[in-house]
């Protein structure tokens, strides 16, 4: 089947009468152009259904695109996309517009969404890291257009990053844990190579130690990188010898694929431990879930002003920025242990 191609500005110039420097100023909004013209090349373009390449525009008069690349680390996470819509309000004011992909949590994906929008000469990136090697960014942090990382730092370089404040939020749930008597607690959390995973498993392993608790191994379960990978972890710890009374889950598809492993197991009238969650997550409220709670979308907008301020004053140094966290006791981490 045929299809028709888009109209070039030679096309709009010819039809018009005019020439092709002509109707580029005529398109790109600039003077020295008389009125009637100006009409009549617009009028063309319209006719002709020409449509003006801004990218293009800003690049050949050597500058980069009014655009900001977002790497997200999993597009379809509420996580993430409360994060973008975040940036996006806050580069409104600036005339910045974000475009966002998502690298699935492949360190070579990523790689190559990175490159792909540097090459087109983006304003601005921001980088939900995966992997343990972002030396490839290196160049860019020194030369390249502001550079920013959120939720986990990159390793190999020193840039612009918004994190959680993961030990803060750790310490809450298991504080609050212990207050309702629970002493057995148990960790379910992701895949040991994400450093969210990491810091949050070792901020647990340390919230315990104060309270002097100790965790036995087998209190410990990662590679719950979904929620039927979490289900079927939280399945497996339940139905163990001398299972916890309670559970912190380290993200929220972890704490949806445990709450269906909770449903299962009170359907069948087993015992059903407390459960604190990290991170909101989507009717949480009406399910009364226990959660460590942060603002998402500020994360973003930390994002985009870190992003604006190193535009406009490359030599600042590298800066770190932590969003607080607050628990939200909404029933689920309220059981008190029966053990």
């Amino acid at each position: 089947m045929a299809t028709d191609h888009r109209p070039t500005l030679a096309a709009v110039a010819r039809a018009a009468g005019v020439s092709l420097k002509t109707a580029s100023r005529v398109m790109n909004d600039e003077p020295h152009v008389a009125p009637r013209t100006r009409d009549r090349v617009r009028s063309v373009a319209r006719d002709l259904g020409f449509r003006r390449n801004a990218a293009a525009a800003d690049l050949a008069r050597g500058g980069s695109a009014p655009l900001v690349g977002f790497v997200t680390a999993d597009i379809a996470n509420h996580f993430y996309a409360s994060i973008a819509d975040g940036m996006e309000r806050a580069l409104r004011g600036s005339g910045h517009q974000l475009i966002t992909a998502s690298s699935d949590e492949d360190p070579a994906r990523e790689r190559r969404l990175t490159e792909a929008l540097l090459e087109r000469r983006v304003a601005a990136l921001v980088v939900a890291p995966t992997g343990d090697d972002h030396r490839y960014l290196a160049h860019e942090v020194r030369h390249g257009p502001p550079l920013v990382l959120v939720d986990r730092p990159a390793a190999g370089i020193d840039a612009d990053t918004v994190v959680i404040d993961n030990d803060g939020g750790v310490r809450q749930a298991v504080d609050h844990l212990v207050a309702h008597g629970h002493r057995q607690i148990g960790l379910v959390t992701d895949h040991g190579h994400l450093w969210t995973a990491r810091e949050r498993r070792l901020a647990f392993v340390r919230a315990m130690a104060e309270h002097d608790l100790l965790v036995p191994d087998r209190w410990i379960r990662d590679g719950a990188h979904d929620a039927a990978a979490a289900q079927r972890l939280v399945t497996e710890l339940l139905e163990a010898p001398a299972p916890p009374t309670a559970l912190l889950t380290s993200n929220n598809r972890i704490t949806a694929g445990a709450l269906r492993a909770l449903h299962a197991r009170r359907a069948a009238g087993g015992d059903v431990p407390a459960l604190v969650g990290f991170d909101d997550l989507e009717l949480a409220d009406l399910l009364g879930v226990t959660v460590v709670a942060y603002d998402m979308a500020e994360i973003g907008r930390q994002a985009a002003s870190l992003a604006l301020e190193r535009a406009a004053d490359p030599t600042l140094p590298p800066r770190l920025r932590t969003v607080a966290t607050r628990l939200v006791a909404r029933g689920s981490g309220e059981h008190r242990s029966r053990a």
